[in-house]
């Protein structure tokens, strides 16, 4: 539309009136706006003679009128250029159009650089069988999840290779324990067989950057039950809450403060940093208590575990199990 309206703007004027009107040494008006200045030059009046040179003599009845060949050159050549302007200006609209249609993502040169979080498929809740409630609703007190545990565990994101082991399905209860050291291993099963334990499921994943994760959900017969058993796990000592058992992790954990910020209602994450110094790995871990069921996720990766990814994950899975 520029180049358009440029053109426009420098449109010869039009033919003085001593110009004979039958002379067409002139393009017509109304294809004025369009020509170029290249072509307006071809189509332009004739420069007038120098000073010098005598005025010649006006003479109507003798002049010669234009011959029909010459009219065709110079209406064809506006044509011509007319019709590339308007190409030229039709390919620049759609060319704009194309562009702010299109994710700013998906536009050489202004993709957004990725902000640490990864791509987990759309989630959505599994159905209850009929007649049940959800976990939180009036006339549950048991907050039972009637759901199928395995649906209302978290999917691997984009990218992961999944554990074929570990890939949604039941888990053993010494494999549960396998995460904590062997002195904690007694006390900690003869807990989980006094507290009416169902089912166990479990996730494990590892992605591109070497981040291994794991997700485990822990179904109990009540809320009491499970809450019982998160007691075991963590103590509360003034409101800071400190872990006694700590999977694949030194004593002193550091607690995070980002589980404020997840906004589920009824649920509860601790959550927990391996401190410096580490070793050759940092590993996250969270417990959320849900109601009848409490979840451990487990992320580690060499060097340090981060903290975008990490959150993420807890987050998503929290919002499962409210």
């Amino acid at each position: 539309m520029s180049e358009q309206q440029t053109v426009s703007e420098t449109a010869p004027e039009t033919a003085p009136e001593t110009a004979p009107e039958t002379a067409p040494e002139t393009a017509p008006e109304a294809m004025a706006g369009a020509v170029p200045e290249a072509v307006k030059e071809q189509v332009a009046a004739p420069e007038p003679a120098p000073e010098s040179a005598p005025e010649p003599a006006t003479d109507t009845t003798s002049t010669p009128a234009p011959t029909p060949g010459k009219a065709r050159r110079v209406l064809g050549a506006v044509a011509r250029w007319t019709a590339a302007v308007l190409v030229c200006g039709g390919v620049g609209a759609g060319t704009a159009a194309g562009i702010t249609s299109m994710e700013r993502t998906d536009v050489p040169g202004l993709a957004t650089e990725s902000d640490g979080r990864w791509d987990y498929p759309r989630l959505t809740l599994p159905p209850l069988p009929e007649g049940s409630p959800r976990p939180f609703t009036h006339g549950n007190e048991g907050e039972i999840h009637h759901a199928d545990l395995r649906k209302l565990l978290l999917p691997a994101p984009a990218g992961a290779t999944v554990d074929p082991k570990a890939d949604g399905g039941w888990t053993s209860t010494d494999a549960f324990l396998s995460l904590y050291g062997k002195d904690e291993r007694p006390a900690l099963a003869q807990a989980l067989a006094d507290s009416t334990l169902r089912h166990i499921t479990t996730r494990s994943w590892t992605m591109p950057d070497g981040t291994r994760s794991s997700i485990h959900l822990l179904r109990f017969g009540s809320v009491a039950y499970a809450e019982e058993f998160k007691d075991t796990l963590v103590a509360s000592d003034d409101g800071d809450v400190v872990p006694e058992v700590l999977p694949a992790a030194a004593q002193g954990a550091k607690m995070d403060s980002f589980g404020d910020d997840i906004e589920v209602p009824d649920t509860r994450p601790y959550i927990y940093q391996e401190p410096q110094p580490y070793g050759p790995e940092q590993t996250r871990w969270a417990y959320i208590q849900a109601g009848d069921t409490l979840a451990l996720v487990v992320q580690s990766r060499k060097g340090e575990a981060l903290a975008v990814p990490f959150q993420q994950t807890v987050t998503l899975q929290n919002q499962l199990l409210g």
